[in-house]
């Protein structure tokens, strides 16, 4: 693991699925789902392949190996699942994740980085009572690569204004985990059991942590004493960001 014995933080980001609310069986289960409706058996080594993914990317890759439909159709198809499980009560906060970030908002400015489409990081957020604690949120298909690429996770440091290399960033995957050390950030892992990351991203994280809890109390000792949090973007301001890359338009979100 990487040596953080002496590092402090100006700025923290999070990951969504896996770190703050449990859906990565989720986006599975809606890969699954769609593949089966198209006579493809979706394997484990496809949710490997695409987890971390931007939409564009994760679409394009189901168009490819299913042979019928276009991105954006699919695409549509398995967020609307997301959006079905959301709204049925199926994405919950993970034990600890709410006193995570609460206390760690109050220190210094939060944001997430997360692979989702932007729409349902906010519908998520807003559902689970955490949007007004983050100064800014940020999706993979609003940059123009996806995770194991730095790209999300450097335009979330960049929209907090904090160096990337004064950044804690929490993940679960490997290929967070590799997004967020490329991007020069001290990484937190907290494993996903199901879906566990690879030793080789495990070893580019400096702390390796059991829960959300155990995130709260390595960051606490590594935070300003005094709140250094510069308030939370207005959403006017934060949805009328210009992307990076051109996001795909979808007709399912909330």
């Amino acid at each position: 693991m990487v040596n953080s014995d002496v590092a402090r933080f100006d700025g923290v980001v999070f990951d969504l699925d896996g770190v703050l609310v449990e859906s990565e069986h989720l986006w599975e289960e809606n890969w699954t789902r769609h593949s089966a409706e198209n006579d493809y058996a979706w394997q484990p080594s496809d949710t490997a392949t695409v987890q971390g993914m931007s939409v564009p990317e994760w679409s394009g890759y189901m168009a490819e190996r299913i042979g019928r439909g276009t991105p954006e159709e699919i695409a549509t198809s398995v967020i609307d699942g997301m959006i079905g499980a959301l709204h049925g009560g199926r994405v919950d906060l993970l034990p600890g994740a709410r006193e995570m970030v609460i206390t760690v908002a109050g220190r210094v400015p939060v944001a997430v980085a997360s692979s989702a489409p932007r729409r349902l990081i906010e519908a998520v957020l807003e559902a689970v009572d955490l949007m007004p604690h983050f100064s800014a949120y940020v999706s993979s298909e609003e940059v123009s690569r996806g995770k194991p690429s730095p790209d999300v996770y450097e335009e979330a440091a960049r929209r907090i204004g904090i160096d990337p290399e004064r950044c804690a960033g929490v993940e679960d995957s490997s290929n967070g985990i590799r997004a967020a050390a490329a991007a020069g950030m001290t990484v937190i892992a907290i494993p996903n059991p199901v879906y566990p990351p690879k030793p080789d991203a495990l070893a580019l994280c400096a702390k390796i942590a059991a829960s959300p809890d155990d995130v709260r109390r390595y960051l606490l000792e590594r935070l300003p004493s005094e709140s250094r949090s510069r308030g939370v973007e207005k959403k006017s301001e934060v949805v009328s960001r210009k992307p990076k890359a051109k996001s795909q338009k979808l007709t399912a979100d909330s």
